[in-house]
């Protein structure tokens, strides 16, 4: 059984010295490349499993194994989608005797431990001669991803709540033929060959005018935002703002002392993508963090500057994280959890690092309709329906503006927010959140307007062309 690998592989490094001639060996960089790609695969399996089951059962609904392989773990970037299937893998659930072995009268072939407790953790083997990739759920706070190499499951004493109510539903209206129509196409190949799109939700004026689901998912399912997760980010900067903690002018807290020009890069440069810190790969990809257990501490702070700040543009996570990193103090009084509850965002949770550090680049897990309401709050500049400001006046202004370096394309970038005004039958003041694998939030404030589509579209395919389709819902809406 997989408990049974990694203890036996523990007692052994603990029996004979590292230093033993034996353990003495040569590995190419190849070899430590794949090595490595096998560990960040098994570290994905672990916590998209832990982290779409999890944060389900939080919300009064059910996501499977079965569900999650065939949606989540299908499709994804190269070489992890080759590896990712076949590593063998265990769920265990609080209540449970501490090893697998001891609740294996109760398991499935595939290793899925039924039971009606919470997911404890997720374990992932990868290597005969390592312990397996674990990610440690806990309840309220979805699931951390732990270092390779680690055998440590963290407890959490807070105690589990289904989330089965909301801020009550949004008044809804009939949908038009037309706009059924285009809603349809959405779960086809209409806007990208092989786009898997899971929901959509198309709100105006407040009313839900369709919503609609694949099978596995629904209204109380959540999936991980991706990149909607970097205009979450933004708000909850917005919110910090309001509160009178920080202003978008401050400096983000970069720099080692006198003299670092990283010192001058603020709040709002982080925001923009305009940083003008050097990333290693394509700034939507922070695989030690994402999947290597590494912390937003120890990755994510220390880039050298190749351009002034505010001089160049360029996505980068580690930018996100940072805007966030400066903005961190509040939270001891702030929690995240405190603003989605406030914006009546019941279903959504931020996920941490193993230390405890947001990774609100990317690891949210939300609703389409927890999406939708986190629209309306812009449409709405900030106010809620009860008539409580919770963003400063003007921050929809403010994220929506291109100021600073732009991107080269049609899709401009303001703070967190991509602008969709130069597509051809959208409106100029479009923007919206994107997010990998074809998760989209549009707010439109000229048409009151938000459009939800979540997908898991598969890596290097074609994707969903949001702009055709918020072009179609339009048209389809004014005839």
């Amino acid at each position: 059984m997989i408990r049974n690998v990694f203890l036996a592989a523990t007692a052994l490094s603990l029996a004979i010295p590292a230093t033993s001639p034996g353990f003495a060996q040569a590995i190419s960089q190849d070899e430590m490349q794949q090595r490595y790609d096998r560990a960040l695969a098994a570290g994905y399996k672990a916590l998209f499993l832990c982290s779409a089951i999890a944060n389900a059962e939080r919300n009064g609904a059910t996501r499977t194994p079965e569900s999650v392989m065939k949606w989540e773990l299908t499709g994804i970037q190269a070489p992890l989608d080759e590896i990712v299937q076949n590593l063998p893998y265990a769920i265990v659930r609080h209540g449970q005797a501490e090893t697998v072995e001891a609740a294996a009268d109760i398991s499935s072939a595939d290793g899925y431990v039924q039971s009606a407790s919470i997911v404890q953790h997720v374990e992932v083997e990868w290597a005969s001669d390592m312990p397996a990739r674990m990610a440690v759920h806990t309840p309220g706070a979805g699931c951390a991803l732990q270092p390779i190499g680690s055998t440590v499951v963290g407890r959490s004493e807070q105690s589990f709540a289904i989330t089965q109510t909301s801020a009550g539903p949004f008044p809804s209206a009939p949908a038009s033929a037309a706009l059924e129509t285009a809603s349809a196409r959405a779960f086809g190949a209409t806007y990208g060959e092989d786009s898997r799109t899971t929901a959509i939700l198309v709100m105006r004026n407040g009313t839900v005018l369709d919503e609609e689901y694949a099978a596995d998912f629904g209204p109380d399912v959540p999936q991980r935002t991706w990149s909607v997760a970097k205009s979450i980010a933004a708000t909850l900067v917005g919110a910090a703002v309001h509160r009178g903690e920080a202003s978008v002018d401050d400096p983000a807290g970069l720099g080692v002392g006198e003299g670092d020009p990283r010192a001058a890069i603020t709040i709002d440069h982080a925001l923009r993508m305009a940083s003008g810190r050097y990333s290693d790969t394509s700034g939507s990809r922070t695989d030690p963090l994402y999947y290597g257990g590494a912390t937003v501490e120890e990755h994510a702070t220390d880039w050298p500057l190749v351009h002034m700040p505010g001089a160049s543009w360029r996505y980068a996570n580690n930018d996100t994280l940072m805007a966030i990193r400066a903005v961190r103090d509040g939270f001891d009084a702030h929690t995240p959890a405190d603003f989605f509850r406030q914006a009546g965002m019941l279903h959504t949770v931020a996920e941490t690092d193993w230390q405890g550090g947001y990774i609100l680049s990317s690891q949210v897990w939300t609703t389409a309709r927890d999406l939708a309401r986190f629209g309306q709050l812009y449409l709405d500049d900030g106010v809620l329906a009860d008539g409580t400001r919770i963003l400063p006046e003007g921050w929809t202004r403010y994220v929506s503006a291109p100021s600073g370096p732009q991107p080269s394309g049609q899709s401009g970038y303001g703070a967190g927010w991509w602008l969709l005004g130069g597509y051809e039958g959208v409106p100029e003041d479009a923007f919206a959140a994107q997010g990998n694998r074809g998760q989209y939030v549009v707010v439109i404030p000229s048409l009151d307007m938000v459009i939800v589509r979540r997908g898991e579209d598969p890596a290097g395919g074609s994707g969903f062309d949001i702009a055709a389709f918020a072009r179609d819902v339009i048209a389809a809406l004014e005839e």
